[in-house]
C-alpha cells in the first residue's frame, strides 16, 4: 500500500509546523486550535521581537503574523525575518487599504489576509503555500 509522504505509514508521517506570531490571545487560541484541527503542528510566540531569532532553531514550514500592534512594525518584522529566512510569510491584518498589503507583500510577505477571514479558503491558501514550497525544495 502507498501512503502519501514519502511512502511513510500515517503514523510515520511528519506534521509540517506553522509558527503563529501574535500578542492577541483570543487570535492565538482561535488559530491553534484551528489549525491543530486541520493536521499541523503550531508553534506559538507572544514576544514578535523573539520570532525572528526563533525561525532558525524552531524551523517552521510556514509563519502566519499578525499585523500585531501596527503596520509598520510588522514589516519591520517582516524584513529581519526575510534577513534569516525564505520560509513562507502569511500576513493576517484588519486593515483594508490597498496600501497596506502592497507594503507587506513588497517587502516579502507570501500572502497577505484580512480578518475577518473564511476558515476554509484560510487552511486552502495555507496549503498552496506548503505545496508550492515542498515542489520548489525538490528542485
Amino acid at each position: 500500500m502507498l501512503y502519501e509522504n514519502e511512502n511513510k505509514p500515517p503514523a510515520m508521517v511528519e506534521r509540517q509546523r506553522i509558527m503563529l506570531v501574535d500578542n492577541d490571545q483570543d487570535m492565538l487560541s482561535f488559530l491553534n486550535l484551528t489549525l491543530e484541527q486541520e493536521g499541523f503542528d503550531t508553534i506559538i510566540v507572544t514576544d514578535v521581537d523573539a520570532a525572528t531569532n526563533m525561525l532558525d532553531s524552531l524551523n517552521p514550514d510556514l509563519v502566519i503574523l499578525d499585523t500585531v500592534s501596527s503596520e509598520q512594525d510588522s514589516l519591520e518584522i517582516l524584513n529581519q525575518m526575510r534577513k534569516y529566512s525564505r520560509v513562507p510569510i502569511i500576513i493576517l491584518s484588519t486593515e483594508y487599504e490597498a496600501k497596506a498589503m502592497q507594503e507587506a507583500l513588497s517587502h516579502g510577505a507570501d500572502d497577505y489576509i484580512r480578518i475577518p477571514f473564511g476558515i476554509r479558503p484560510f487552511i486552502a491558501r495555507i496549503r498552496a503555500k506548503l505545496r508550492r514550497t515542498r515542489i520548489t525544495d525538490l528542485h
